[in-house]
């Protein structure tokens, strides 16, 4: 029997599993990293895939009415100045006037204020972390600009983009009339975003290169109450009952109308209590007209949308459901992080479930007896096209089935010397560490159906 110690983790001891066990990497480690950059190991992109597509099934494939789309990361700069991004994707910051490190003004000043002139006021006196002295505060663009050509001048300039809704936009007249999509439809998007943040930290939750999964879904303006609760009902739904987090740890904050931006009639954010505490993992937004119209006059370009049935004509209402996949990620490492006590010993357990788990079987010789190995690499081989398997005969199975808790594995199937005799190997059960003997014979089938449970 095991004892849980407990079923909630630091930032420290999560980031340390990460590296340890081929999780998460800091980017250019060998040359001093890059701040706010961070790699995904061989478990890590396997969970973050699995993640991206428990997302896709879930928002896009299993309905009728959503469609994928991948736009491209750079698009032509008007884009960014019709969205807002290119005047207003701005953070006020100061500066170490001695090392010239960069802080958020308003994280230092200790109010929740763009206004430069308060700031200021708020600053006055005040020491860098380092002890030095500050310069007064600036507006910083939080866009990665680059150049498009040959020749970098101004006419060159172009942007990565800070947010993948801005490609959906631009293609919902494409989307609309090649899927002959009628209002509500959606579009569906995962891809990367660039955000020239000026303090990254807090490991995955705050990044300079992110990843993000985006729905944007095309109502007719007198659904937009409707539409807007039942896209909330949605995301809930996703975190809780396809990713599984633990609803304890979730809840509902509500943007004020000073918090909410110009355009938006309502925006909820979805938080998740992580080891900084409760902070935003999603969001839910009812952005109005706002995006189309902007794009339609700047482009030239009508994104309006014409029923013939009722002879009208309107622009629709987009109500947007996003989300940060590394802050899930980050999430769904957090939820499934227990230490127990075993016959005195503790035992470090990720509680992943089969479809999100980088590892769903490892198949274990019970030692590298010469007789042992060619039947496990025989089970291996078999299991390895039908469900995610690893292959592993270093070290004691005790140390084995450990290793295989901290990342997650769900199942062990281990050959031992009586499996050579009655033609049946022993599966543990990682949460209960109860094992049971399975016939070779119908191994996959029994091993596909507990997975799915």
């Amino acid at each position: 029997m095991s004892q849980v110690l407990k079923s909630s983790v630091t930032l420290e001891t999560l980031t340390n599993l990460a590296k340890r066990r081929g999780f998460v990497f800091q980017a250019s480690e060998i040359y001093g990293g890059v701040a706010g950059v961070y790699d995904f190991g061989p478990l890590g992109v396997e969970l973050a895939g699995n993640i991206k597509k428990a997302w896709w099934d879930y928002f896009v494939t299993t309905r009728a009415n959503i469609y994928g789309l991948d736009s491209a990361i750079l698009q032509h700069p008007k884009l960014w100045e019709a969205s807002g991004h290119v005047a207003g994707f701005t953070d006020p910051m100061v500066e170490d006037v001695k090392n010239k490190k960069r802080y958020r003004a308003d994280h230092l000043a200790g109010i929740d204020s763009n206004d430069l002139a308060e700031l200021s006021k708020a600053l006055k006196g005040k020491k860098s972390p380092d002890g030095n002295e500050l310069s007064e505060p600036k507006v910083f663009n939080m866009m990665l600009a680059t150049h498009l050509g040959a020749v970098e001048d101004k006419s060159t300039i172009s942007y990565l983009r800070p947010e993948t809704a801005g490609g959906i936009y631009v293609n919902f007249e494409n989307v609309r009339e090649t899927m002959r999509a009628k209002i509500p439809f959606g579009i569906g998007q995962v891809g990367k975003a660039f955000r020239n943040e000026i303090s990254p930290r807090d490991w995955l939750f705050r990044k300079r290169e992110l990843e993000q999964m985006e729905l944007q879904y095309f109502v007719r303006p007198q659904n937009e109450k409707e539409e807007y609760e039942n896209l909330r009902q949605i995301t809930w739904d996703f975190f809780e009952k396809t990713i599984g987090l633990d609803k304890k740890k979730l809840k509902w904050h509500e943007h004020a109308k000073e918090e909410r931006a110009h355009y938006a009639a309502a925006a909820h954010d979805v938080y998740y209590e992580f080891p900084l505490g409760f902070k935003e993992l999603a969001g839910v937004h009812d952005r109005t007209d706002f995006d189309l119209k902007n794009h339609s006059k700047s482009s030239g370009k009508d994104l309006g949308f014409y029923d013939q049935a009722a002879n009208e004509r309107f622009t629709p209402y987009v109500m947007e459901s996003s989300v940060g996949l590394d802050r899930l990620f980050m999430a769904v490492l957090s939820d499934a992080y227990y230490e127990e006590e075993v016959k005195g010993e503790k035992r470090v357990v990720l509680k992943l479930s089969p479809t999100l788990a980088p590892v769903q079987v490892a198949v274990l010789p019970l030692s590298k007896d010469e007789k042992l190995i060619p039947l496990a690499l025989k089970v291996y081989e078999e299991l390895k096209g039908t469900l995610r398997t690893e292959y592993d005969e270093t070290q004691s199975i005790g140390k084995r089935y450990r290793r295989q808790d901290e990342i997650g594995t769900p199942l062990c199937v281990t050959i031992d010397f009586d499996s050579l005799k009655d033609k049946a190997v022993t599966v543990r059960d990682r949460d209960t560490m109860k094992q049971k003997r399975i016939k070779l014979s119908n191994l996959v089938e029994n091993l596909e159906a507990t997975q799915n449970e």
